[in-house]
């Protein structure tokens, strides 16, 4: 063997010995531009309580518009599922916020909503499009006439308008 051809092979086995040895210290080594915390220091010790806006727009008004998205486009099994989320939001909301300025919430959400879901319930049984229709009017009413004798008119919700812009990321659509 020619002297070229054995200084490569030994550079190779010397490569490959010292880098994989040097990568490996490397991985070991502390990041030197990331400090390190104490997870005590960064954590509140005050409990979070969200408001009625809050709880309203992160887990009510996604619920009601999925629910209306799914029932334009007739997924009867994903609405059902999206009225039982429903009907649990409102049941939260009711016990994590009693009073809401004049507003009694437990009992509001009782006189406003429970009778639009229940229609809403019967027409997602039956699979009945103009019921759902109605009755998904209906609930977008009576959250709205909620808004109103809370004080907020300004908050006016309605029937999801578009093929579901508001979640691009999932499809109203029966499963095939």
């Amino acid at each position: 063997m020619s002297l070229l051809p054995r200084s490569i092979l030994a550079l190779a086995v010397v490569l490959a010995l010292v880098v994989p040895a040097a990568a490996q210290q490397k991985l070991n080594a502390p990041a030197k531009s990331v400090p390190t915390t104490d997870m005590d220091e960064v954590t509140s010790k005050a409990p979070y309580h969200p408001g009625l806006g809050e709880l309203m727009t992160a887990f009510v008004q996604p619920r009601h518009i999925k629910l209306g998205l799914a029932g334009a486009a007739g997924n009867w099994a994903y609405a059902a599922y999206e009225l039982g989320e429903l009907r649990e939001t409102f049941d939260d909301v009711g016990k994590l916020i009693l009073k809401h300025g004049k507003l009694a919430i437990p009992e509001a959400i009782a006189s406003t909503v429970a009778q639009p879901m229940d229609a809403l319930d019967t027409a997602i049984k039956a699979k009945d499009s103009a019921a759902f229709t109605k009755a998904y009017a209906d609930l977008t009413a009576a959250c709205n006439a909620c808004h109103q004798s809370g004080d907020h008119p300004m908050i006016v919700i309605q029937v999801p308008t578009g093929s579901g812009t508001a979640f691009p990321d999932q499809d109203f659509s029966p499963p095939k």
